[in-house]
């Protein structure tokens, strides 16, 4: 068996990426031959002589200076087209899997459309909603809120709800329609894998009913050890990016409350904001992952305040595979991975006082640490580790491969 991994990038910019890159390693540790096709390829972040990389040497559509060009590619790359065509006359179809994991940042929908139309074997991880979504969460950014518009419905295409401005959206609709149209974006997909049942219950209308569907959580990569002393941890976290759709401001505005130490492991363009609404929240700015879950072992309570509906949500099992319970929103698919009152709780999303009365019963006696142990244990009965996932991956290619 044959491996092709299709990724926007050869080095690690989101979870996607970190996903493809480490299931790539662990695919070629195992003796399998990779092939990782990408568009940007500045400064890869490996390879050995089980991975080949071949890359378009694109830049990504946001970063590109030649704006038209950049337009041009994100609804449909020509190049990368051309580049997978040609990689693809290479190997076998009856013995090759092609695995998708992102493709709007740079590669565009014409890569799937070619290996569809040459019938390779094909299946695609679900790690956002751009499948369906123009703007890839279901979010409106103006309003600051998850959409309930039927997406790419006349209501959906008539809002205003991109973070930029109205053309912005204009454009994401033109690219979503040409998605569908040419790209056969998400009714030509025959293998799709879903990473939680948040997500899967709500992508799995818009996908093609005779689809075979597998789930599959992320890799965690959390060395196993003994848990975290919650008990003697002070501080309520929160670990990511600050932007407005991430809920920092919930965060900071119930930590001010409790009267808390509250520290956002992460950064972003809004931390000015962030200190108005509480003047003693430490931010550390952008980590390493290793640095990041150091700083997590000092936490008591990880806070995932976000607004959206995310997909997974990794750090909250981050969190459990150190021993810290969790706060999530009820309509976020992070609450997957909370078993609600035994792990942490949910809280009603976008109710700072909701959040405030979950942090002061959990912070209440050895209820935190009662509850990370839960967390601890539970993750650590079933491990979403590098050699499970790998061996799960496995399983879903052969699948794949006996498949009409």
């Amino acid at each position: 068996m044959k491996i092709i991994i299709v990724n926007d990038y050869a080095r690690v910019t989101g979870g996607a990426d970190q996903i493809a890159l480490s299931s790539a390693r662990a695919l070629s540790a195992k003796g399998f031959d990779i092939t990782l096709f990408s568009a940007v390829a500045d400064k890869p972040i490996f390879m050995n002589k089980n991975i080949k990389l071949i890359s378009t040497n694109q830049k990504d559509i946001l970063n590109d200076p030649k704006r038209y060009r950049a337009v041009q590619q994100g609804i449909w790359n020509n190049t990368a087209a051309k580049r997978f065509s040609n990689l693809l006359e290479k190997f076998n179809p009856d013995k090759t899997v092609i695995h998708i994991h992102s493709w709007t940042k740079a590669l565009s929908s014409s890569v799937i459309k070619v290996a569809l139309t040459k019938k390779y074997k094909t299946v695609v991880t679900l790690h956002d909603y751009f499948t369906i979504c123009p703007n890839g969460g279901l979010f409106n950014y103006k309003t600051n809120s998850i959409c309930k518009k039927n997406a790419m419905s006349l209501g959906c295409i008539l809002t205003n709800c991109d973070q930029r401005n109205y053309f912005q959206k204009q454009y994401r609709v033109i690219r979503q329609f040409v998605q569908r149209s040419f790209g056969e974006i998400p009714d030509g997909l025959k293998n799709i894998i879903y990473i939680s049942n948040f997500s899967r219950q709500i992508l799995e209308p818009y996908m093609p009913k005779e689809s075979k569907q597998f789930m599959l959580s992320n890799i965690i990569d959390v060395e196993h050890s003994k848990p975290v002393d919650v008990e003697n941890n002070n501080q309520i976290i929160m670990v990511g990016r600050t932007s407005p759709e991430k809920g920092p401001e919930l965060f900071a505005e119930a930590s001010r409350r409790i009267e808390q130490r509250a520290v956002i492991i992460g950064g972003g363009n809004n931390i000015e904001d962030l200190k108005k609404i509480n003047a003693e929240l430490e931010i550390t700015g952008w980590l390493s992952h290793d640095q990041v879950i150091e700083h997590m072992r000092l936490g008591k309570i990880l806070v995932l305040p976000s607004l959206w509906y995310e997909t997974q949500g990794l750090v909250v099992a981050e969190a459990a595979a150190l021993g810290i319970p969790a706060i999530v929103p009820d309509t976020c698919a992070a609450r997957d991975m909370v078993i609600d009152g035994e792990t942490g709780f949910w809280f009603n999303s976008g109710d700072v006082a909701d959040l405030v009365t979950k942090l002061r019963t959990i912070l209440t006696g050895s209820l935190a640490a009662k509850m990370g142990r839960a967390a601890y244990d539970l993750f650590w009965s079933n491990p979403p580790t590098h050699e499970n996932h790998v061996a799960q991956l496995i399983k879903i290619y052969q699948k794949v491969l006996e498949s009409d």
